[in-house]
This record gives C-alpha cells, sequence and structure tokens, in this order.
C-alpha cells in the first residue's frame, strides 16, 4: 500500500501545537480593515481551534 500523502493546503493552513491540538487563523483580515474598528480588528489576531466536527476531517488530510 503506498504512503499516505499530505493535503498540502490545508497544512498551509492549519498548525497542530505541542498538545494535539488544531489551530486556524480567523477570517476576515483581508481588507477593509478601517471599517471593523482597531479592537474587532486586535481580536481577530489570535489563532483559533479548529471545530470538533472539521477537526476529523482535518486529522485525516494531515495525515495524523
Amino acid at each position: 500500500m503506498p504512503k499516505m500523502k499530505t493535503h498540502r493546503a490545508t497544512a498551509k493552513r492549519i498548525k497542530v501545537t505541542g498538545s494535539g491540538k488544531l489551530m486556524r487563523r480567523r477570517a476576515g483580515r483581508g481588507h477593509y480593515r478601517l471599517a471593523k474598528g482597531k479592537h474587532r480588528f486586535r481580536r481577530l489576531e489570535r489563532d483559533s481551534g479548529l471545530a470538533k466536527g472539521d477537526e476529523k476531517v482535518a486529522k485525516r488530510m494531515l495525515g495524523l
């Protein structure tokens, strides 16, 4: 049986922490920065955990 390949697009978007959690970037930081307000924009800086439903699929794509 051949080796399983990592889905490269998923690997670029999702990082695995030391404890094994999957972290992703938050949406909404691309453009229209001035319309959003500084508090909202600062809040969007932080990484967010992946939803439980998406975690199973993402782990399989990453080969975990």
